[in-house]
């Protein structure tokens, strides 16, 4: 296995394979500067929690090492993980509810992490196996074991993820596509890359 490319979406900006490409470190809404900056058009993206932009936004960094759309569904496993689920989106939820006595529908479609892999796959229209955990920090070698078996099982590449946004106020996006090529230590490979991301 090898990592092919790699992208990393936060509030100071967003990065590819190491170089960033947009500074948003003034913008109060770094998201939609991010979003513009990139020249999408994609309407649902500001209905869209912070979980599923930030990953909507590091996907489309990596369109050009994704393989083709219609070879998605059997060769394209998404494995995303962080460690406070929907957390943000649950507490405005139960504030809707709270507040105003009526629990928001658009808010209650939020309330579940896997959301995230599903608007990508309604967006990039993948209907391959998708799946998000819940685990305490980032580890490279879950994420390694996970994309093992997703190849083992016919899979040639992964696209993982590590997205996080919590009540504390960290917001990151670090995905990172996996190939299924000679295997090599990859682990550590993955941690430097992130500690650079988040300058550690």
């Amino acid at each position: 296995m090898r990592i092919v490319a790699h992208s990393y979406i936060h509030p100071k900006g967003a990065f590819l394979n190491g170089q960033k490409l947009i500074d948003s470190s003034l913008d109060k809404d770094y998201l939609k500067t991010i979003y513009t900056t990139l020249g999408l058009d994609y309407p649902k993206f500001y209905k869209m929690d912070t979980l599923s932009k930030m990953s909507l936004l590091g996907t489309f960094l990596l369109n050009d090492y994704l393989p083709d759309y219609k070879d998605c569904e059997d060769n394209l496993q998404v494995i995303f993980a962080n460690s406070s689920s929907s957390q943000v989106t649950d507490l405005k939820y139960i504030d809707s509810y709270l507040s105003a006595g009526s629990p928001s529908p658009s808010l209650f479609v939020y309330t579940l992490p896997n959301i995230v892999t599903g608007e990508l796959s309604i967006r990039y229209k993948w209907f391959g196996e998708s799946i998000f955990f819940i685990e305490e920090e980032f580890r490279s070698d879950f994420f390694l074991e996970q994309a093992e078996y997703a190849i083992s099982r016919g899979n040639s590449y992964c696209l993982c993820g590590w997205v996080e946004s919590n009540v504390s106020g960290v917001e990151e996006c670090f995905l990172f596509i996996i190939g299924d090529e000679r295997k090599s230590n990859i682990s550590d490979n993955l941690i430097n890359i992130l500690k650079s991301y988040r300058n550690e």
